[in-house]
């Protein structure tokens, strides 16, 4: 079996902020939200792993790269890194560009080397902000966790919009942000070609598994989702 695409030339993003700047980022975050880790012990304390989180808030990005217990270089959309100093400082703190509205073989590559060395990489299968309950699910986290190996965490993040929230706001101050990790998915690694009825049925196994999780996530912290987005605004 061939392995495409290849990494070899492919830089391995930033890691020095993720590794040594997180502990103030937290210190920070938390003189203005209240945020909780559970079943921490699900994230695997080696190897590579893929977290896939649902998506509610313009936070979760920040949230799941400074509390997860292992730095993670989240594939962010292409639209931030246009911003003149958002921009800068998402490539100094290791995050991943992508490209939303078609193939992106370069966030492809770079996400692969990351899981090649070992490292974590973090994902959002609905592919933009919403209601987090999942029904969208883009098949990115499967076709990752075939190609490399990486087991999948599933990630629920609760209470980083508040009900009735737009699309770019904050939650009150002093609000409880929850951050539940699931039990990791495992699928077998599958070498090239890996056909997309193979990525498709992945994905969708995928994305069961992430609703029970994220069910179990709902009744183990008491919390609900906080409903779509107001009919005007979307995160396209």
């Amino acid at each position: 079996m061939r392995d495409l695409p290849d990494t070899d030339g492919v830089p391995h993003p930033t890691r020095w902020p993720l590794y040594h700047l997180n502990v103030y980022a937290r210190w920070l975050i938390r003189r203005r939200f209240d945020v909780r880790l559970h079943e921490t012990g699900n994230i695997p304390a080696t190897g590579p792993v893929v977290f896939a989180s649902n998506h509610i808030g313009i936070i979760d990005g920040p949230l799941l790269a400074i509390f997860t217990p292992r730095p993670v270089h989240a594939l962010t959309k292409l639209e931030m890194f246009e911003h003149w100093f958002l921009g800068p400082f998402l490539r100094w703190a290791g995050q991943v560009p992508l490209y939303r509205m078609g193939s992106d073989p370069a966030a492809v590559k770079m996400t692969l080397r990351v899981l090649r060395d070992g490292n974590a990489v973090g994902i959002y299968p609905e592919g933009h902000r919403g209601a987090g309950d999942l029904a969208r699910f883009k098949r990115g986290a499967a076709y990752f966790a075939m190609v490399s190996g990486a087991p999948v965490v599933p990630v629920t993040m609760l209470g980083s919009r508040d009900p009735g929230g737009g699309v770019s706001s904050l939650p009150h101050k002093g609000a409880r942000i929850d951050i539940v990790y699931g039990e990791p998915f495992h699928v077998e690694r599958v070498g090239w070609p890996r056909t997309r009825e193979q990525v498709g049925h992945v994905s969708g196994l995928l994305q069961k598994h992430m609703q029970v999780q994220q069910d179990h996530a709902l009744a183990l912290t008491g919390r609900e989702l906080p409903g779509p987005l107001p009919t005007e605004e979307n995160d396209d």
